[in-house]
């Protein structure tokens, strides 16, 4: 394993490919991975990256990345894969739009798309199903919704308020802490008043609303991880006295940035992905660490983080960052 560019108790940075560096590590040697690749097209903000010249040059790509990726998890853990998506341009086959990056040039290089200008590449979905195609489980798609997203000047279709993120595993039983996660009640109603009777026509459910004894530790949680996921052939009751499951629609704001990064996603997103997706004490790897968002928020649970970025200049702001953090909570490094 190469020299790692930085490391202290808690995190440790590389420099170099991500598919490189993956190939240098034992097999299932991470719990859990959480990250957001480059997305495809246009990257000014990184050159180092390679520009496939084709919606599936990029898929292959990512899928030769995470095949390596899914070979370094542990079998029971999890994967959160960050996508953003693309649309195909007048000429150049790929835009992001006048509000996306102002330092853009007016003249890109042509790929070979084989959709007309204006279509929804949907470049997320591609790459979820080739992970699918190569071994991975899709357990969810989730709707990553920004309330305060970028406004944009579009008068021929809707602006773009959401992005996704897939939660992918390598097997059917896998590592997954819902109780971590869990959205507290709203209201002022008891758990007790939370019940399906009373109905006033004569198919309404009269049952008690959870049944009685269903969420003991033996029928709910159990003594081993996951067993509250595990298919019982029953459906789950969503009056959980723990809170209820916060689904798969996420509503959580961008948060500005004043680094040189390009628009790091908010802590927000891994620090949900790690609480329900790694074993307490566990290692949180992000194959495409960038400003390292993923590595504050893994400290901040009590794991431990490795990251791989190909740009040095963000390995140095990742480094500036998780010293801050941990200047912050009393530990300088």
């Amino acid at each position: 394993m190469r020299a790692p560019y930085w490391r202290d108790e808690h995190s440790t940075l590389y420099l170099g490919d991500a598919r490189e560096v993956l190939t240098e590590m034992p097999d299932r040697s991470v719990d859990c991975l959480v990250t957001s690749p480059p997305s495809y097209g246009p990257r000014d903000f990184c050159p180092e990256y390679d520009r496939e010249p084709t919606p599936d040059d990029y898929v292959e790509n990512l899928r030769a990345t995470f095949a390596e990726a899914r070979r370094v998890l542990a079998n029971d853990g999890t994967c959160w894969l960050h996508l953003g998506d693309i649309y195909a341009a007048n000429s150049d086959g790929y835009a992001r739009g006048d509000t996306y990056n102002q330092r853009q040039p007016a003249i890109r290089p042509r790929t070979r798309l084989t959709v007309p200008p204006k279509n929804l590449l949907g470049m997320p979905w591609r790459v979820a199903f080739a992970l699918q195609q190569d071994g991975w489980i899709l357990r969810n798609a989730i709707i990553w919704h920004k309330p305060n997203a970028m406004p944009q000047s579009l008068l021929d279709r809707l602006s773009t308020r959401y992005e996704l993120i897939f939660l992918l595993v390598k097997q059917r039983f896998y590592w997954f802490d819902l109780d971590a996660i869990r959205e507290q009640y709203t209201g002022d109603r008891p758990l007790s008043r939370r019940a399906r009777r009373g109905g006033m026509k004569a198919n309404a459910i009269s049952t008690p609303w959870p049944p009685v004894g269903k969420y003991s530790e033996a029928g709910s949680a159990g003594t081993h991880h996951g067993t509250a996921i595990r298919p019982t052939g029953h459906a789950h009751d969503t009056a959980h006295p723990n809170g209820r499951n916060p689904g798969d629609v996420w509503n959580i704001s961008t948060r500005p940035y004043r680094g040189a990064h390009f628009a790091p996603f908010p802590i927000d997103l891994p620090l949900r992905a790690i609480a329900a997706g790694c074993r307490p004490g566990g290692i949180v790897l992000d194959p495409f660490s960038g400003a390292a968002t993923t590595a504050l928020a893994a400290r901040q649970l009590g794991r431990q983080f490795i990251g791989i970025e190909l740009n040095a200049d963000y390995c140095k702001l990742a480094v500036a960052r998780i010293r801050e953090a941990s200047a912050a909570a009393g530990g300088i490094q």
